[in-house]
This record gives C-alpha cells, structure tokens and sequence, in this order.
C-alpha cells in the first residue's frame, strides 16, 4: 500500500455504469487540494469558466457572518489517477459502499463544479482560521480526459435554475429588507390579498396583482436602500408600512379588485398601476416626500387615484411607461415613470431624473 496518498472515508455509487465516491473534506485543505486553471489558458482547453472574483468577498462574508447557520452545497471534482476503495469491514465482514477512498498523493483534482465556493472558502479561512475544522460535501468522479470534464461542467450547470425572486425574498429569513417585505404583504389587507408570493410574473389567469418582488423592489426605493443594504432600523419600518398602507388606501381600483369588484386581469391588461413598473415608481415618489421638508405625505397621496392610470392615455404613457402599447420595466422606463409622478406631485427631479426627461422630450 503506498504511503503517499490522501485518505477519505466515503460512500461509493453508480451513476450511468461508472463509480464515484461522496466524502468529506475539512475546510482547511481544499483550497490545497482544489486548484485552479490558469485565466490565460484558451477556453477550448479549459474544463471549468473562468473565475469570476468579484463574487468571492459576497460569499466569503455570507460564511463568515453566519457562522451558526451556513450552508454549502458540494463540491465537484475529478481525479486524474486511479484510486483504491477499502471497503469497510464490520464484524469480519465487508460493508459493500462504505469504506476509505485512497488517492495518489500525486493526483490532480479537476474542479467540475464549486470553484467560487473553494475560493469563498479560501478568503473565509485567513480572517476566521478556526473554520478550517468544518467540513464540506465533495463528489470525486474518475477524470476521463478534457472532453468528458468540459461534458460533466456544461450537464452540471444545464439545468440550474436560480429561484426566482419572489421566492428568494419570500424565503430569505436573514435580510432585514425582505423580512419586512414579506410583513408589509401579511399585514396589508390589498396586498395580502392580491400579491404572488413566489413567481415575479402574474399569468393572465392569475388572481394576483402584485408580486412580492415588486413589493420588494419599491420598499427598497422607499427607503433609498439597495438589495445589499443589510441594517434596517425599526423606525424605517415603520415608515415603509404606514407609506405603503396609505398608498393602498388612495388606489380605488386595487380596493376594488381585493374586493373582487373588478378582475385583476382587466387591472393588468388596463391600466399601467398595476404592473411592477408603478410599484417601484410610487417608492421612489414616497421617497422624495418622505425626504422634503413641509410635506405631509398622507394628504398628498390622495392625489394618486386622480392620475389618469389607463393604458389608453397613449399620448402620456407611451415611451414613458410603455414602449409600442406594452407595460416596460427597464430602468428608463421606472425613471420617467417617476418623473412624471413627482411632476405631479410638484416635486424637483433630480440631475440623473432631469437628464433622463430631457432625453425623452427631444424623442417626443
């Protein structure tokens, strides 16, 4: 048996006629045992993307932050040698997937999938070294040449599907912001009733008006805060649910579809404050009432359902809130919205707001 060699106790399995192996590995060791490919090495000769370190310090301090509650999936890498599996024997008999996966000490490991996560991994480790006892899942695969790891990188990733944003803000427990977002929907009679808590796009069938992204997404202009703002303190809470209970008090026709007095469907299809676009809009106008001097917002907003909202006032929302007839979110679109909204409201734009408005006056 040779000396020289790594050691991991591991579970074996079968997946499409070939083994491999599922071990645990100490924190502390991978970042020497997974090593990355060089940036300048052609892409037709790498087995992995390149490195993207800007998101290493996001998930280094989402380690290091939570150290109680921390979560990884596992890594997944290929060895380039051949390797021993000693089963395991209990009471003079061998156990038939259990046992001790035994490495070359000079196999190369080949990084299929987790290499942002080694990287995080690497960072956490020189502010809290204490780390490096924990351990993290890793999937070992026999390496069969670069085709086949180019092959397992693009399958691995094929069917990844990143949650949409309504359930990441409706199951994100440790952000202040979608914690309150989630609040504001349960506590709010006209959102409790109409709002999407999963899907951040409403079918025509749907019964919803709102999803809780774009709840999310205009408490957050409320409050001038940004989705990595992370410190929230209870008297912006405050401000954000008594602003959002008043603007859902001033808009007749949400009343009326909580109230199943008119579809959500004909609101959607309709009007332009019942799509995402005016909820972000509406925060950034509750905003600059909430910020000038002498203004009571909860008089002010009774001004909101004397807007003319329908689609069909073409010459005031088109290339404004719509492009063609159809409702935009772009970033343009939310700016121009708000314009007009403050314009209304006998509010001051901003240099950025000013810039944008007067782009689209000369488009006009």
């Amino acid at each position: 048996m040779p000396i020289a060699e790594y050691s991991f106790p591991a579970i074996k399995g079968r997946q499409a006629g070939r083994e491999f192996y599922i071990s645990m590995c100490p924190l502390k060791i991978v970042p020497r045992l997974f090593l990355f490919q060089a940036d300048d090495l052609p892409p037709e000769l790498r087995s992995q993307r390149v490195l993207n370190k800007a998101r290493i310090p996001e998930i280094s301090r989402y380690i290091t932050a939570n150290r109680e509650n921390y979560i990884f999936s596992a890594i997944t890498a290929s060895i380039d040698r051949q390797v021993t599996f000693e089963r395991l024997i209990v009471n003079g008999k061998e156990v038939e997937d259990i046992g001790r996966l035994r490495i070359p000490l000079d196999a190369r490991f080949i990084l299929n999938d987790g290499q942002h996560r080694r990287a995080a991994i690497e960072d956490a480790l020189k502010e809290q070294p204490d780390l490096g006892d924990e351990t993290i899942s890793v999937v070992f695969f026999i390496d069969k040449g670069l085709k086949h790891s180019q092959q397992m990188f693009a399958d691995l990733n094929k069917h990844a599907l990143r949650p949409s944003k309504s359930t990441g803000i409706l199951f994100d427990h440790r952000d202040p912001l979608s914690s309150l977002a989630c609040e504001i929907v349960e506590k709010i009679p006209v959102f409790r009733n109409l709002t999407e808590m999963e899907k951040t796009s409403i079918s025509n069938r749907s019964t919803k008006l709102f999803t809780l992204s774009a709840i999310y997404q205009g408490t957050l202009a409320i409050l001038r805060k940004t989705e990595r703002s992370k410190a929230i303190t209870d008297a912006e809470m405050k401000v954000a649910f008594d602003y959002w209970s008043c603007v859902t008090e001033n808009m007749r026709d949400w009343k009326l579809a909580a109230a199943k007095n008119i579809s959500t469907y004909e609101l959607r299809r309709d009007y332009v404050h019942a799509h995402a676009l005016a909820l972000h809009a509406i925060g950034r106008l509750g905003a600059a009432l909430l910020s000038t001097t002498g203004r009571d917002y909860r008089q002010e907003l009774k001004k909101l359902d004397t807007i003319d909202w329908t689609r069909k006032a073409i010459a005031l929302w088109e290339g404004r809130a719509m492009h063609n007839g159809k409702i935009s979110k772009s970033h343009t679109c939310v700016t121009l919205t708000t314009n007009y909204l403050k314009t209304y409201f006998d509010l001051p734009l901003t240099p950025e707001e000013t810039e944008v408005e007067l782009a689209f006056l000369r488009k006009a």
